[in-house]
């Protein structure tokens, strides 16, 4: 696939260890949780304004749906505009993954000189894709220290005389406005950022974002229709345009492999059990030792994020510890099953 992040491109089967039901007492399938629920644990993909911070932008998000805690992912600064995916309150711890997942920009870059086209793709092509060394800017929240990031992909969009604009696929911690600079210096001619737009942030893009008025609109309509509700139908306020802008927490996962288990091994996962290979009904192939896995219930709710342990073929076995449990989203007790 052209002009692809790298979890894109993999096209993963799902392996069947052990045919099994899940029991419709326990849980709850995402598509058909409560709107109170999803409020306090989903994730709304924010089109960032220009103008807020990102912080700013998280805090908004609070204050509109009147949630203790939520957490982006993320950092743009606030002249950068895009998809800023912000996790609601349980679902915040989610963000840590969303971090490190590869990001995609449409860029305007400046040139301070006349550039020869030719002159300009030869050296973004034989500079700037695949390994980079990049020093981040003095204005940034990490070290300063000469690191290597990934440019998956770059393409020129447009030429109009100094002004250049392109679409860039990034790994995690690419600075884009010093990614511009140092293109410039090695064109000799010195560029810098005009225009910023992030139109990816892992698996989430522009076609599932909304405007902070547009949460704000969905919320009050929500509430409206709560209120106009008889005292029978008030908890049945599905609230339609709220449930298209909070997304459920597993689509902040779609980008990971992942791991059914069977309903009788939730419980004990949702106490920070490791995952033992028996308790596994199916998985994805081209899972490899250390990559992080997300465990899901039959009802495709998310358990648990973890660190693989063994492969996928290794993991269709009989024994041994599958997958360490790293982090568990789901609360002890939906699937407390007495045999």
């Amino acid at each position: 696939m052209k002009n692809s992040l790298p979890f894109e491109k993999i096209e993963r089967k799902i392996l069947v260890r052990k045919e099994a039901e899940t029991d419709e007492k326990y849980g709850c399938s995402p598509e058909n949780r409560k709107t109170e629920e999803i409020i306090n644990y989903g994730i709304v993909n924010i089109d960032k304004p220009k103008g807020p911070t990102s912080h700013q932008v998280s805090d908004y998000v609070q204050k509109i749906l009147h949630i203790n805690k939520s957490g982006h992912s993320g950092t743009l600064d606030p002249a950068v505009t895009g998809v800023l995916p912000v996790a609601l309150g349980r679902a915040t711890r989610l963000v840590q993954t969303l971090l490190t997942a590869g990001k995609e920009y449409v860029a305007i870059m400046h040139l301070h000189k006349e550039v020869e086209e030719n002159k300009l793709r030869e050296t973004i092509q034989k500079h700037f894709l695949g390994k980079i060394q990049q020093m981040p800017p003095l204005k940034s929240s990490v070290k300063r220290q000469l690191r290597t990031r990934t440019v998956y992909y770059l393409e020129i969009l447009e030429i109009d005389s100094k002004d250049i604009l392109f679409k860039v696929g990034t790994e995690a911690g690419t600075y884009i406005r010093k990614f511009i600079h140092d293109i410039g210096k090695k064109l000799g001619a010195g560029a810098h950022m005009a225009e910023l737009r992030r139109t990816k942030a892992g698996p989430f893009d522009g076609s599932t974002s909304f405007t902070l008025q547009e949460l704000i609109d969905a919320y009050y309509f929500w509430k409206e229709e709560k209120s106009n509700a008889s005292e029978l139908t008030r908890s049945h306020a599905t609230g339609k345009f709220l449930r298209k802008v909070i997304q459920p927490v597993e689509n902040g996962v779609n980008h990971l492999p992942k791991v059914w288990v069977f309903d009788t091994t939730v419980e004990s996962i949702c106490h920070g059990v490791d995952l033992k290979v028996p308790g596994i009904s199916k998985l994805n192939d081209k899972i490899n030792k250390e990559d992080i896995v997300a465990i899901m219930t039959l009802k495709h709710e998310l358990v648990a994020l973890g660190i693989a342990k063994m492969s996928s073929e290794e993991m269709l076995g009989e024994k041994g510890i599958a997958v360490q449990t790293e982090k568990v989203f789901m609360q002890p007790g939906v699937y407390e099953i007495w045999e």
